[in-house]
């Protein structure tokens, strides 16, 4: 009971009466420049092609990557983070297409470049599993297991050919020991110091990978649960954060994002290099599935699901709505 006056004492609400009010005491805001894109292009069309699992998202043409990357610019957005996807016939088990300095990847950073040069964060998937026809994320052994060290030569490839076509940030995602380490070593023996490693670092086996599988036109077979982290393990992330921190990472992730929040706190909590969180294909498809029926409002989760994975520590954020979500927040 108070002794001021009448019981509550403490009004919280007071803060919360008026739009501008809230605005004015919220202590969590987005900015169009903590988003990062995340954009396919696919080799060998002439139009795009919509990705069913993912309404609104396509597998771009150069040339409309292009402009993808243009408007992100316009919109305020800090990065691109690009996926090459390769035709089925140029697939092999090293995934070589990945390696090709004409490859689909290496042209898209180029093409990129060219269109806005510096006024983007140009990022591209340091991986295999776009490229392999088992759809690993490396090569694999005479057992079909994949096979950790001899993956990291193929990376160390292709950090190399993706800085050689302009890349300002590479995001190995294979989670194979001592990726970052390998490609650190590879960029700087190749004159690429300044390009730097947002590292995968927490990236878990998770059912909400399924939409992405069709936006790279995945070839997988199996799971990719013994190099993946587990699910139910969290302590687990902060080892392989300080490996990724030891071996030269100049960023760090996790992903999933929405259903990892306790684990982007972690690692927030325990660094002092920018925190990206990568909200996924099944994030994405489940709020635009049940915004389709009717269930939610789309544009309130939306916001609501990036601020809080902010919330929770990410600088950054890699979401398929980032440039529609960076017109909303230019316009308020």
């Amino acid at each position: 009971m108070s002794t001021y006056g009448s019981f509550p004492g403490s009004r919280p609400r007071r803060l919360r009466t008026t739009p501008a009010m809230r605005r004015m005491v919220a202590e969590t805001r987005l900015h169009p420049s903590d988003l990062i894109l995340p954009a396919f292009v696919r080799e060998g069309i002439s139009e795009p092609i919509a990705i069913s699992a993912m309404p609104g998202v396509v597998q771009h043409t150069r040339d409309t990557l292009r402009k993808a990357a243009a408007e992100a610019v316009e919109a305020g957005v800090a990065g691109i983070m690009l996926f090459g996807v390769p035709a089925d016939e140029n697939k092999d088990a090293r995934g070589t297409a990945g390696t090709e300095p004409d490859g689909i990847l290496q042209l898209a950073i180029r093409d990129v470049k060219a269109e806005v040069g510096d006024d983007l964060v140009i990022m591209s998937d340091l991986c295999l599993d776009e490229y392999t026809d088992h759809g690993h994320c490396g090569v694999l052994d005479e057992h079909g297991r994949v096979d950790n060290d001899a993956t990291l030569e193929r990376y160390a490839e292709m950090a190399q050919v993706q800085a050689d076509a302009g890349v300002h940030v590479v995001g190995p995602s294979g989670m194979m020991d001592g990726q970052v380490g390998v490609i650190r070593d590879a960029l700087d023996e190749t004159g690429h110091e300044d390009v730097t490693i947002l590292a995968y670092t927490a990236k878990y086996s998770s059912a909400f990978y399924g939409p992405f599988r069709e936006a790279v036109a995945s070839s997988l077979q199996g799971d990719r649960k013994s190099y993946q982290q587990d699910p139910a393990n969290a302590r687990e992330s902060l080892r392989e954060l300080a490996l990724d921190l030891e071996e030269g990472a100049d960023m760090v992730m996790v992903k999933p994002a929405g259903p990892y929040l306790d684990i982007l706190y972690r690692v927030a909590q325990a660094v002092d290099v920018p925190v990206s969180a990568y909200q996924i294909s099944g994030e994405y498809a489940m709020i635009e599935a049940a915004a389709e029926k009717g269930w939610v409002d789309r544009d309130r989760a939306i916001m609501e699901t990036l601020l809080g994975i902010k919330r929770a520590g990410a600088d950054t954020i890699l979401t398929y709505w980032a440039t529609e979500v960076a017109q909303w927040l230019r316009r308020d």
